[in-house]
């Protein structure tokens, strides 16, 4: 989980937007842009409970923006966006909203970058639905159901008993289904090995009181193209963990590693 936006991060937004994903659901986003003229762009898609509206995503699409115009958006079922929250499910429609509103805009070269359940849906995303040209996943989650810590053991009583939702609803307005998977999707590490030709980043903290290190080196080792494992020093959790500098090095990577992006998937 990630921390809950105390206000509202960009006082002006002359380009927010309700995008609408492929199942109807409303997803709240906004564009940044850096340099006028790019084609250029980078898609950032929070953790759960995370929000555009954080600061500390804030922080990481400014230094993103090295990289290109930035586009940030709630996940369903978080803060503006409708419907309700299928951890890490449904979501890929709501990525695949944001990278197919950017190609409208007509940006030929568009990076994911995910943190936690995020990671988990950037490589989902870039494994069924390609069109992009870099992957990069931090923190990220390598199978499904993980209770082998205490804070995704909570996170699970979070979103499978009637009091976690209703708490999640009223103290991080965020509103979680009721229902469980069915059909179970393929899980990350599955669907890192359909990325080729896209290049995947994996971020991960030897410090991460969420998922140990063993996520990390198995998702990359499921990478059957071009990719990079980062086992940072230190490093927590998702995007309360990001330092400016390691934002920078993650925006500069991209800049060198993407690709023209393949043709999209089915």
């Amino acid at each position: 989980m990630t921390d809950a936006p105390s206000r509202t991060a960009f006082p002006n937004l002359p380009e927010r937007r309700m995008l609408t994903a492929s199942d109807g659901v409303p997803i709240d986003s906004v564009l940044l842009r850096g340099t006028p003229g790019r084609t250029s762009a980078v898609v950032v898609a929070n953790g759960f409970t995370g929000s555009w509206r954080s600061p500390d995503t804030r922080m990481i699409a400014q230094r993103l923006l090295a990289a290109g115009d930035v586009l940030l958006f709630d996940f369903r079922g978080h803060y503006g966006s409708g419907g309700v929250s299928t951890v890490g499910n449904e979501e890929v429609h709501d990525l695949e909203a944001a990278v197919a509103h950017l190609r409208g805009l007509g940006y030929t070269d568009i990076a994911t970058v995910g943190f936690s359940m995020g990671a988990a849906v950037v490589v989902r995303h870039a494994g069924l639905h390609g069109g992009v040209g870099a992957a990069v996943s931090v923190s990220g989650p390598s199978r499904w159901y993980y209770r082998g810590t205490p804070r995704m053991r909570l996170l699970h009583f979070g979103v499978e008993r009637a009091a976690g939702r209703l708490f999640l609803r009223a103290a991080r307005s965020v509103r979680v289904t009721d229902r469980h998977w069915d059909p179970v999707p393929p899980d990350p590490t599955e669907m890192a090995a359909h990325l080729a030709p896209t290049p995947l980043l994996v971020v991960h903290g030897d410090a991460d009181s969420y998922f140990p290190l063993e996520h990390a080196r198995r998702l990359h080792e499921a990478v059957r193209g071009p990719g990079d494992l980062w086992i940072e020093a230190g490093m927590g959790h998702a995007e309360r963990a990001v330092t400016p500098e390691r934002a920078a090095r993650i925006a500069a990577w991209i800049a060198d590693n993407r690709i023209t992006p393949p043709a999209c998937g089915t």
